[in-house]
């Protein structure tokens, strides 16, 4: 059975993944090794196949190129996007056993020197979801693109539309430019499953988009460019690992030292909303969940920061000494 082969349990609308090439020679050993050795049946190798196709994938868009260079941090990056596109607890434990069956398999196959899994718990979804930004760190992370390049105006309109208007990755990367109107303020958004939602884009992502298109697009634009908003220095849509790199060395240059992945900034956009109190369901709707539960994550992932915060330095909330 061969990693390349497209991913058929996935259900969740994106286009199918396949194993960047520079993984797949390990991943393809392993499941051979799991039907033929271990005696695994075809459906359970079969599961066991999409679940680290995925996982592949995502390593590649945090510009991963080989499984030595996989930490912890990569892992829990991608159980936090899962979290957040609603995945079940059963499913995310199941993922997590197979990534780390094939983590013992490479260290016992001197792949790996040490087992990545190792410090990663069984998933509590509260906890996954990824690392959101006070808005103090926002200001700082979407001043730090270069305005006076095109590829600076591009970055600071990506930015600011994925963080006003809760846009996943995938979302933006594929949005034409036919589904932005600056001038009136929403943008038509085809989201999981192929749902469509008009989503609310605020004055200013509307001023960078605006900016960008007439100051910054027209320079990547190349013979063959087709209608998407953002492109590459090739003029091709830009791509998920792209933006993933794009948001890891903006945040460094902002001097943020939290672990900030694309994912973080629509965490952020959903946090900071109901911090100021918006109602959850029309967060909901604006994120494009099916389940409010998904979305009310959020608001106890921020209960347990208040609770912290008073535990912390509430005199009364303190043990005696």
């Amino acid at each position: 059975m061969g990693a390349k082969s497209e991913v058929r349990r996935r259900k969740r609308g994106d286009p199918p993944l396949e194993t960047p090439p520079s993984l797949e020679a390990e991943l393809s050993s392993f499941l051979a090794w799991i039907q033929l050795e271990k005696g695994l049946s075809p459906n359970t190798v079969e599961s066991y196949e999409a679940d680290l196709v995925q996982f592949a994938g995502n390593l590649a868009e945090q510009g991963i190129s080989g499984w030595r260079e996989v930490g912890v941090e990569h892992l829990s990056q991608w159980l936090s996007s899962l979290t957040e596109e609603a995945y079940a607890g059963s499913s995310l434990s199941r993922k997590l056993s197979a990534v780390r069956m094939l983590a013992r398999y490479m260290v016992g196959e001197g792949v790996l020197k040490e087992d990545f899994t190792e410090l990663t718990n069984n998933p509590k979804t509260a906890r996954l979801l990824p690392e959101y930004l006070t808005i103090e760190e926002m200001e700082r992370f979407l001043s730090a693109p270069d305005l006076g390049t095109p590829l600076g105006k591009r970055d600071r309109a990506l930015f600011e539309l994925m963080y006003g208007s809760g846009l996943r990755v995938s979302e933006v990367c594929s949005i034409p430019m036919t589904a932005i109107d600056p001038d009136e303020g929403f943008a038509r958004i085809f989201g999981k499953g192929s749902k469509e939602r008009v989503v609310p884009v605020g004055r200013h992502a509307c001023d960078t988009v605006r900016n960008y298109l007439h100051g910054g697009r027209p320079h990547l634009v190349k013979p063959g460019t087709g209608g998407e908003l953002f492109l590459s220095m090739r003029g091709k849509a830009i791509s998920r690992k792209t933006v993933w790199a794009l948001v890891k060395g903006y945040a460094r240059k902002a001097g943020i030292a939290k672990n900030l992945s694309p994912h973080g900034l629509r965490h952020s956009f959903a946090t900071h909303l109901l911090m100021g109190g918006a109602d959850v369901r029309a967060v909901q709707e604006m994120l494009g969940h099916a389940d409010v539960g998904t979305t009310q994550v959020y608001t106890r992932v921020e209960a347990e920061r208040l609770l912290d915060e008073h535990a912390n330095f509430h005199p009364m909330a303190r043990s005696s000494a």
